[in-house]
């Protein structure tokens, strides 16, 4: 549908007959073609610190940037920064991050960006990482999805649920 609210057509060319469908159609068919695909493996992390302060009322601020070695069917490095916020409270802080992951997902070669959000409060925990919209290079362009991320002792493992087109 356009500004004044018409519905916009596309002609196609079928078999040697002309198809006219409403252009909303034809956009819909092309996102529903994405592949959806899933991606696990381990994942090494390391921070370190650059700036770190501590605030009245026991709040501390930190900055950190992170590295990080994917392996299994993500198979790459991650680089970025963190911004982090420690209470006083037992259990609770946040974090937010940005992370440019380059390397070969599902063997398709390019580069990514995620985009991390994380809180926890008195030990119940909350992260949503998700693609960073349109920031797919290479075989990775049109790169969509989200990541969880699960620790198991001093292990780090991901799970990706993605669609490209």
């Amino acid at each position: 549908m356009n500004r004044s609210g018409r519905v916009q057509f596309v002609a196609a060319v079928a078999l040697g007959s002309i198809l006219i469908v409403p252009l909303a159609a034809t956009a819909t068919h092309e996102r529903s073609t994405a592949m959806k695909l899933s991606a696990k493996g381990a994942f090494e992390v390391k921070l370190a610190p650059v700036t770190q302060t501590e605030h009245a009322g026991g709040t501390t601020l930190g900055r950190f940037t992170l590295a990080k070695a994917f392996h299994g069917d993500l198979e790459g490095t991650g680089a970025g920064e963190m911004l982090t916020a420690g209470t006083s409270g037992a259990g609770s802080a946040g974090y937010v991050a940005i992370e440019r992951v380059e390397g070969a997902l599902g063997g398709r070669q390019g580069s990514f960006v995620l985009q991390h959000s994380g809180s926890m409060a008195h030990g119940g925990q909350s992260l949503t990482i998700t693609v960073v919209p349109d920031s797919g290079t290479g075989e990775l362009t049109g790169l969509a999805g989200t990541m969880q991320i699960d620790i198991e002792g001093k292990e780090h493992f991901y799970r990706f649920e993605y669609s490209l087109p």
